[in-house]
């Protein structure tokens, strides 16, 4: 199961997904999307898309990789940045941090909801944190990226 925390620690969503594989830093997993179709920055999400997920102990950021339910064509990566997540009792879970990172798969790269990332009034150390992840991840998101 996936655990998503905003700041304030209420759940805002909870899906289930099953290992791929474990290392003491590290969950992939995968999962299917769970809410109705939506058009999303030029990416089509359609319930039941596979999510390929891989979440961190140790790193401010998650990173999911979309693929499409009827052909498994690959849609894109969306990278939350976010708390280190947590692995407990069959669990995944996270504080998002509302900073995103989209990269399509020609390689391009749209930062989303700086405003909302802007309005949690974290702290400085946190927040520093938070956008050294977003660095890090526009870095490590070059074409050919995979997953593993």
């Amino acid at each position: 199961m996936v655990l998503k925390f905003n700041t304030d620690h209420q759940e805002t969503w909870r899906y289930d997904g099953k290992v791929i594989s474990r290392t003491p830093e590290s969950v992939l997993l995968e999962a299917y999307f769970n809410r109705p179709d939506k058009l999303f920055h030029g990416i089509l999400l359609r319930e039941g898309d596979r999510f390929v997920e891989k979440y961190f102990n140790d790193r401010w950021y998650n990173i999911f990789e979309i693929h499409d339910c009827d052909t498994d064509v690959l849609k894109g990566w969306y990278c939350n940045v976010t708390y280190p997540a947590v692995f407990e009792d069959g669990v995944v879970s996270y504080v998002d941090l509302a900073l995103d990172l989209l990269v399509y798969p020609d390689g391009r790269q749209l930062v989303l909801d700086e405003d909302e990332f802007a309005e949690l009034k974290l702290n400085e150390v946190d927040t520093s944190r938070a956008w050294q992840a977003l660095a890090e991840l526009q870095r490590i998101m070059k074409i050919p990226f995979i997953l593993n």
